[in-house]
């Protein structure tokens, strides 16, 4: 059993699953800081009237093992289901219309060129730089930088601006949030990246080879995403947890960390062997300043936010079949995307009923952020009424604001992550996990949190 004392600065999906680990680690003393009042940052699971509504994700990507084996564990293998994939699409808005990304897609790139005859979502120039990409493979793999490059400069040099323009921008920003002239290509689509170097043509490189999943592209639980931070919470031991507890400090001195927290208005300073950092950026930003400026410094980086609003309706309508859209800049849809949630999960809601979830991202995100909750559902309404027809009046609706919640990897993320990590490595144990890192998803997060507490121990 460890005697360690270990501080973990911040509740979310990153510091529940490090307490947990810990916990199964045999760890004794271990402080969760919380500063709101309830776990799992983004992660949120609301069930009502027997709708399974997701305040945050609502599932992650199958290809990434860490979020099921982290399931399976936690004793939830008969609540994993996957992705209704016979019925996967996925639109795109173009003139006010959603119209259907052909079949076959891995992202922006076609594993099977006959798929794209006659789609209406691109012109014949379009067409032209798909077909032209695979014979200058040989061009493209010669003139691959060996230096970071953001993800439009990619994508352009490839398929050109329609593609960056149609699929490639709007694909990128609904996962990521971000700006595709800013984010990096070697962080965010290093696959992408592997494969130029091998083949030149994403084409080639992807031809025949259709989704490149063997089983269904998404996978989530039956009960929700939320039920992975219940089930690790009601591991914990008893008194692991500070809620309401916000931390204004953290410094390393006489060989141990010394803690600064804020609770029922007074202030608290403990002493610890390790602290496991899981806030968002500009927060560790602000606690690493005094204890190492230049890790403060790297950590400064670009955060967008999103407004989620779901309608759950009581009656069904016809909806066009798919998983959901994506909306393109310059389009005129002030949604970023939107998902059919009982087409992609059907388990997700009752006998007859219908869950839609609208995305708010950018600019616009900031401005609703201070808006009712009422008057966020109204909007959603009226923007997929534009796009889908008439719609009834949902049953309820769920609306979330995760300010600053998507930190943006530009170009050169990886090269500062590792010297954040060098850095980090000398300031014994300090450790450094989130979604500002190694990766956005829920997999990623599971990964790293789970080896940062061991390295803890």
């Amino acid at each position: 059993m460890s005697e360690r004392r270990i501080a973990i600065v911040g509740g979310g999906i990153a510091g529940v699953t490090a307490a947990w680990q810990l916990a199964q680690l045999g760890a004794t003393q271990v402080t969760l800081f919380e500063a709101s009042e309830r776990l799992g940052g983004t992660v949120e699971t609301v069930r009502r009237h027997g709708f399974v509504v997701e305040a945050g994700p609502d599932g992650w990507v199958s290809e990434k093992p860490w979020a099921r084996e982290l399931a399976d564990e936690l004793g939830l293998s008969d609540h994993l289901i996957g992705s209704n994939d016979a019925g996967r699409v996925t639109y795109i808005v173009q003139g006010g219309k959603l119209v259907a990304m052909p079949d076959g897609m891995r992202m922006m790139v076609p594993t099977d060129l006959e798929t794209l005859r006659g789609s209406p979502l691109f012109s014949d120039a379009a067409l032209q730089a798909y077909a032209g990409e695979a014979a200058r493979a040989s061009e493209l793999k010669y003139a691959a930088p060996d230096q970071d490059e953001s993800v439009a400069e990619f994508v352009r040099r490839h398929f050109g601006d329609e593609v960056l323009a149609k699929v490639g921008g709007p694909l990128l920003s609904g996962v990521f949030g971000g700006d595709v002239a800013k984010l990096s290509m070697q962080a965010v689509m290093p696959r992408f990246v592997e494969m130029e170097r091998e083949r030149g043509s994403l084409v080639l490189a992807l031809t025949g080879k259709g989704s490149l999943n063997k089983g269904t592209v998404f996978t989530t639980l039956t009960t929700g995403v939320g039920t992975l931070v219940e089930r690790m919470v009601a591991g914990l031991p008893a008194g692991w947890l500070r809620m309401s507890a916000a931390v204004s400090s953290i410094r390393r001195e006489r060989g141990g960390w010394w803690v600064r927290s804020l609770e029922d208005g007074e202030a608290d300073r403990e002493r610890f062997d390790a602290v496991l950092l899981a806030v968002p950026a500009h927060v560790a930003r602000t606690l690493l300043l005094p204890v190492q400026p230049r890790m403060a410094e790297l950590l400064t980086m670009e955060a967008s936010s999103a407004v989620l609003s779901a309608l759950a309706f009581d009656r069904e309508f016809p909806l066009p079949r798919g998983f959901g859209f994506l909306a393109p800049q310059g389009e005129g849809s002030g949604l970023l995307a939107g998902t059919f949630v009982d087409q992609k999960f059907p388990a997700r809601v009752p006998a007859g009923g219908r869950l839609l979830r609208g995305f708010f991202g950018g600019a616009l995100a900031e401005t609703l952020g201070d808006r009712s909750d009422a008057e966020i559902a109204a909007r959603t309404l009226s923007e997929l009424r534009t796009l889908l027809g008439p719609l009834p009046e949902p049953k309820f609706a769920v609306v979330r604001r995760w300010p600053r919640s998507l930190p943006q990897y530009a170009v050169g993320h990886l090269e500062r992550m590792d010297e954040l990590n060098a850095l980090a490595r000398q300031e014994k144990g300090l450790h450094l996990l989130g979604n500002a890192y190694h990766g956005v998803g829920l997999p990623d997060i599971v990964r790293d949190a789970r080896e940062a507490a061991r390295l803890a121990v």
